[in-house]
């Protein structure tokens, strides 16, 4: 299955996995990468560049395919050391990064110069279009249905994809409720070149995270997720728990009074004790509303194998049965 994301990044399926944190390790990112895919790791999970450095030469030592690393430009006081974090992606010989967050404009150079290609997350048009003029190489673009930021405009996939594909030149692919075949091939049909997920493979038997945190996805169905943060324009996708539901009520009861201290406790360095301990109602973490379409826990190999394998029957026998109709 070819496109021009497969093409750009030398991968064989056009299928990326998501940079999330506590779950964009080397053990998924390496499945990932070796069963086609472009697997990613999170940079920011690693708490500094030279942790950074010591993943990346850890998925080197479990893949000879290409893979990437997330790097989020978060709008925080305390700011990583971005430069740092670049050149131990670009030492290593990494040459994909996934942006996300701010606008990357300001490290586009260094990039360049490290010979980086660059895949920018967008949770709209008008910032697909702005990646594009300041060099990205592809974007990744995000529907209303995500886990995570699904930015603030609440545009679905269904409108959001051919809106980018009227307009972008450079590739790109679809993120956000998307699980298997049926999500490639729709992703496909409405102009990306390759899908994004997330969720979904944090329900696989690689992903490093507690047993848990599979197990809730599995059960859990296309209700079961809330919205967080929309009064301080930081929309968030999650899973519902007590938690979340605290959150939720909070919003609600102090509206235009509520700070952030309110909610706090529920946001903040709450990804270790979920996708490490597995605590399940530590406080709210990303999750998409795909968890509905979850309810098995493959292999990575199995997961893609089984999604291009049933996507060429969904178009070779299905879609073409219409024409000939």
């Amino acid at each position: 299955m070819k496109t021009r994301i497969t093409e750009l990044f030398g991968i064989r399926h056009p299928i990326v996995q998501g940079g999330m944190h506590y779950v964009g390790f080397a053990e998924l990112a390496a499945a990932v990468s070796n069963a086609g895919g472009l697997g990613l790791i999170t940079g920011l999970t690693q708490k500094t560049p030279e942790l950074l450095d010591r993943e990346i030469r850890r998925c080197k030592e479990l893949t000879d395919q290409p893979f990437g690393v997330n790097l989020t430009f978060l709008p925080t006081v305390a700011n990583p050391p971005y430069p740092e974090y670049i050149d131990a992606i670009a030492s290593n010989g990494v040459r994909i990064v996934e942006t996300a967050g701010r606008n990357p404009e300001q490290h586009m150079p260094a990039f360049k110069r490290a010979g980086i290609k660059v895949l920018h997350k967008c949770t709209s048009v008008r910032h697909a279009l702005k990646a594009e003029r300041i060099g990205c190489d592809a974007i990744s673009v995000d529907g209303f249905e995500c886990g995570g930021h699904p930015g603030e405009d609440d545009i679905p996939n269904f409108v959001l994809l051919p809106l980018a594909a009227r307009v972008l030149k450079v590739p790109f692919i679809a993120s956000g409720g998307i699980a298997d075949a049926r999500g490639l091939v729709a992703a496909l049909a409405l102009g990306a070149e390759g899908i994004n997920m997330g969720t979904r493979f944090i329900a696989t038997q690689e992903a490093p995270v507690h047993a848990n945190v599979k197990r809730a996805i599995v059960n859990a169905s296309e209700l079961d997720t809330r919205l967080v943060m929309r009064p301080f324009r930081n929309t968030e996708r999650v899973l519902t728990n007590a938690a979340v539901e605290r959150v939720v009520q909070l919003e609600r009861e102090k509206g235009a009074a509520l700070q952030f201290a309110d909610i706090a406790a529920e946001v903040v360095g709450v990804y270790p004790r979920v996708m490490i301990h597995g605590d399940m109602d530590a406080g709210a973490w990303s999750c998409g509303m795909v968890v509905g379409l979850i309810d098995d826990l493959p292999t990575v190999a199995q997961l893609l194998d089984r999604i291009v394998s049933e996507a060429r029957q969904l178009i070779e026998q299905r879609l073409t049965g219409f024409s000939a109709a």
